[in-house]
C-alpha cells in the first residue's frame, strides 16, 4: 500500500519529481508517519519488517550476482572491497575520537567506545549496531542496543534526506551528469534481452520459475552453511557466539559468494558444451533484484525507531553530524580516485550504503540508474565479499578498546586510534597502487 501511494505521489507531486525523490523512500516515510512511531494509525510489527529487510536484501544480492557479466573489471571489485573497509575505518576514527574528547571534557561518564557505533550504525545498519550495542550493555554501556538503533536511525536520515539533497546538488552544479543514453540503452524487452541460447518461451517450466529456483537454491545452501557454522561456533563459548552472530548478519555476502560460484559453474559448463541453454536470465534477475530492493527500502525506513533518540541525545547528534559530513567529503574525494567510469552512480551508491544501509544505497542508485546498467550495484554487491576478507583486522581493532575498558587500561584507547590510522594507511596504499590510470 505504501509503495502504491509513493508511486502516486511521485507522479502527481511536482516537488518529488523535481528533486528526484526515490519512490521507495517516499513509501518508507509514509509507513513511518502512519505507523506506531508517529501517528499510530496503522499497526506495524517492526520485527516482521526487519525480517523482510533481512531476507529481501539477500534475494536482491543473489539475483544480481547470478547475472551474466563481462569478466574484465575484477580490479574494480577488489578496489570496491578495500574502499568499503576504508570508509568503516574513517568513520571509526571520527566516532572514537569524538567520544574520547567528550569523555575527557563534558561527559566523563560516557562509555568510551561509544563512538565506535558510528561505523556499525552508518555502515552496517540497525541490526549490527543493535547487536553489538546490546553486547556492550553487559559490560556497562547503559542502553547500548538502543543507542545503536539511534545512530542507525540518524544514518537513515543522512542517507535518505541528505542523500537526495546531495544527489540534486551534484546534478544541478554539473559536478556529475546523468547520461540520458548509455550506449543506446533503450527500454528493454524480454525478447530483445534473450540470447539464442536461452530457454524458449514454450518450455515446460516458465523462465521466471527457473530464476526463483536458482535464487532459492543459493539461499538454501547459504542457510545450511550458516546453520553448520552456528553449531560449531556456539560450542566455543562467548567468542564463538559473537562470531556466529556476525556471520548471520553477513548472510547476504555468503549468499552472494555462492551465487558467484554458481555463475562461474554455468559459464564453465557452457564453454565445455555440457550445458546448451542459458538458464539465468539477466533481464528477469534484474527485475527480481529491483523489486526486492524496492520493498526492502520501504520496509527498512518504516521500521525506523525514533523513540530511542532520547538517550544520549547530545553525544549521538554530535558524533553522527560530524561523521555524516566527513563521510560525504571522503566519498566525494575517494570515488574519483578509484573508479574511471560510473563515478556519479558509484558516489551515490556508496554514500547511501555507508550512511544508511545497502537498501538506501540501492534506492539512490535506482533513481539515476533504474535498470542497474552501471557497475555501481556490482561494485557494492561483489565488493562486499572482498570487504569481508579485509574487514577481519577491523573486527580485531574494535575489540581493543573494549578490552581496555574491562581491564581499566585507558592506554588501549590510544592504541586503538593508532591501529586505525595504520590500517587506513595500508588500505590507502593498496588502493593507490591498484587505482585505474
Amino acid at each position: 500500500m505504501f509503495v502504491g501511494i509513493g508511486v502516486f505521489l511521485k507522479r502527481k507531486v511536482y516537488f518529488f519529481r523535481k528533486y528526484l525523490f526515490p519512490t521507495a523512500i517516499i513509501a518508507g516515510f509514509i509507513g513511518l508517519l502512519l505507523g506506531p512511531e508517529i501517528l499510530n494509525i496503522i499497526h506495524l510489527d517492526n520485527e516482521r519488517l526487519g525480517s523482510l529487510v533481512y531476507h529481501l536484501m539477500a534475494v536482491g544480492f543473489i539475483a544480481i550476482a547470478l547475472k551474466k557479466r563481462e569478466h574484465t573489471h575484477s580490479k574494480n571489485i577488489v578496489n570496491s572491497g578495500i574502499y568499503i573497509v576504508s570508509i568503516y575505518v574513517v568513520q571509526g576514527i571520527v566516532g572514537f575520537t569524538i567520544s574520547l574528547l567528550l569523555v575527557n571534557t563534558f561527559f566523563p561518564d560516557l562509555f568510551p567506545p561509544f563512538g565506535l557505533l558510528l561505523p556499525l550504525g552508518f555502515g552496517q545498519g540497525p541490526g549490527q549496531a543493535y547487536a553489538i550495542g546490546s553486547q556492550w550493555e553487559e559490560i556497562g554501556f547503559f542502553q547500548g542496543g538502543n543507542i545503536g538503533l539511534s545512530i542507525a536511525t540518524i544514518g537513515f536520515l543522512w542517507a535518505c534526506i541528505v542523500g537526495v539533497i546531495f544527489m540534486n546538488y551534484l546534478v544541478r552544479k554539473g559536478i556529475f551528469k546523468i547520461e540520458s543514453d548509455r550506449g543506446n540503452r533503450k527500454e528493454e524487452k524480454i525478447h530483445e534481452e534473450m540470447d539464442s541460447g536461452e530457454l524458449p518461451l514454450g518450455a515446460s517450466l516458465d523462465d521466471i520459475s527457473i530464476q526463483l529456483f536458482l535464487i532459492g537454491l543459493v539461499y538454501l545452501v547459504t542457510y545450511l552453511t550458516l546453520l553448520g557454522l552456528n553449531t560449531i561456533l556456539v560450542s566455543l563459548g562467548t567468542f564463538g557466539e559473537t562470531l556466529a552472530q556476525l556471520f548471520w548478519g553477513f548472510h547476504f555476502i555468503i549468499g552472494t559468494t555462492y551465487a558467484i560460484l554458481l555463475r562461474i559453474g554455468f559459464d564453465l559448463f557452457k564453454r565445455m558444451k555440457i550445458m546448451t541453454h542459458e538458464y539465468p536470465n539477466n533481464y528477469m534477475l534484474q527485475r527480481i533484484a529491483g523489486g526486492s530492493f524496492d520493498f526492502m527500502i520501504a520496509a527498512a525506513i518504516t521500521a525506523i525507531s525514533l523513540k530511542t533518540l532520547r538517550y544520549y541525545m547530545i553525544p549521538t547528534l554530535l558524533i553522527t553530524t560530524i561523521g555524516g559530513i566527513v563521510t560525504i567529503f571522503f566519498i566525494l574525494w575517494m570515488t574519483r580516485r578509484i573508479f574511471k567510469e560510473d563515478i556519479f552512480e558509484n558516489t551515490l551508491a556508496f554514500y547511501g550504503t555507508y550512511t544508511g544501509t545497502i537498501s538506501t544505497g540501492m534506492a539512490l542508485l535506482k533513481q539515476i540508474d533504474p535498470g542497474f546498467h552501471s557497475r555501481a550495484s556490482e561494485n557494492i554487491v561483489l565488493g562486499s565479499g572482498v570487504a569481508l576478507l579485509f574487514g577481519f583486522p577491523l573486527m580485531v581493532i574494535l575489540n581493543i578498546p573494549i578490552f581496555g575498558y574491562v581491564t581499566n587500561q585507558p592506554s588501549m584507547y590510544l592504541l586503538t586510534l593508532l591501529a586505525f590510522l595504520v590500517y587506513f594507511g595500508i588500505l590507502y596504499f593498496i588502493l593507490y597502487k591498484n587505482k585505474p590510470k
